[in-house]
């Protein structure tokens, strides 16, 4: 696997643009055997993706190939990647995305502000814009560096859950916040041992078939909170977890009796915002506002 790179500019998106529909097939590969694959790595506090234009419809990477690709050593290195494709019904865009294992999953927040980003540089300008994906249509709203996502609604909503692992009881909620999601309140969020505990709530068999994403919350005041997740599909705790903010800003705001927007700290360091229309323990309008930032542009062998 070989990887070349080049810093994103003006010039390389105005390159971008005029290449159109197609460009995840690199010019190299018209003169080797190799077949190279265009891309380009962003981050969404500090969630790192790899995105790929397919509007051309012929990119086709097995399970292996997208492991190999976000692979920190051998590859790129993400958490996962985003694939641009073009609709199958009344939205702009259709969004696909792969966790770092190579399963593809319904949704991924922090992810979904990359994508538009990147819809708005590939094929842009665009302020606002729709795209399919397998939770629902996501609409977003892009002011600079910040994208405000209309998420689909929450549902499933369960609270006052008791889990057994290891002999003990954990307390927590549930909510399927475009995938599904636990979320465990603690007192002090740098105590707790993500990995280990997230892993089992990941596995745990209440939540199987599907497995769950696990969330631990701090209450940082009357509308904050700070979280850590341990993600499924990237089997470890990531910087940032775009459903996961939304998945524990609902819950809280449901424990505490609260009203939006909620403010949310991730690991990562930035904050981000939730807001909702609140009816009893129904949520709508969801949006999630936060920022989404360009890496680098490249070039990798598959």
């Amino acid at each position: 696997m070989e990887i070349s790179l080049r810093a994103s500019s003006t010039q390389s998106r105005a390159t971008e643009r005029r290449r159109g529909a197609g460009s995840w097939l690199s010019s190299e590969n018209m003169l080797t055997t190799k077949r190279m694959l265009r891309f380009t790595k962003m981050n969404g506090a500090g969630n790192d993706f790899v995105l790929l234009d397919n509007r051309m419809g012929d990119l086709e990477l097995t399970r292996e190939q997208i492991a190999r690709v976000c692979d920190r050593h051998r590859g790129v290195g993400a958490d996962g990647v985003l694939v641009l494709e073009r609709p199958a019904n009344s939205a702009d865009f259709r969004m696909r995305y792969y966790n770092a294992d190579g399963g593809e999953a319904e949704m991924c927040g922090n992810g979904a502000r990359c994508f538009a980003r990147y819809a708005d540089r590939t094929v842009g300008p665009l302020q606002q814009l729709t795209f399919e994906t397998p939770a629902g249509v996501i609409g977003a709203q892009l002011v600079g560096e910040l994208v405000t996502l209309q998420m689909s609604e929450p549902n499933d909503l369960r609270l006052g859950l008791e889990i057994g692992i290891a002999g003990e009881k954990i307390h927590g909620g549930y909510v399927d916040s475009g995938v599904p999601h636990v979320v465990v309140p603690v007192a002090k969020i740098d105590d707790v041992d993500v990995r280990s505990l997230g892993s089992a709530l990941r596995r745990h068999p209440d939540f199987a078939p599907r497995g769950v994403n696990a969330n631990f919350s701090e209450r940082r005041g009357p509308h904050h909170i700070a979280i850590r997740t341990y993600e499924r599909g990237v089997e470890d705790e990531t910087l940032a977890c775009g459903t996961g903010v939304v998945a524990s800003a609902i819950l809280f705001a449901a424990n505490e009796n609260v009203s939006g927007p909620i403010d949310v700290l991730v690991r990562g360091g930035d904050t981000l915002s939730v807001d909702f229309t609140r009816q009893g323990d129904r949520f709508t309008k969801v949006t999630l506002t936060g920022p989404a930032d360009f890496v680098f542009d490249g070039t990798i062998e598959v």
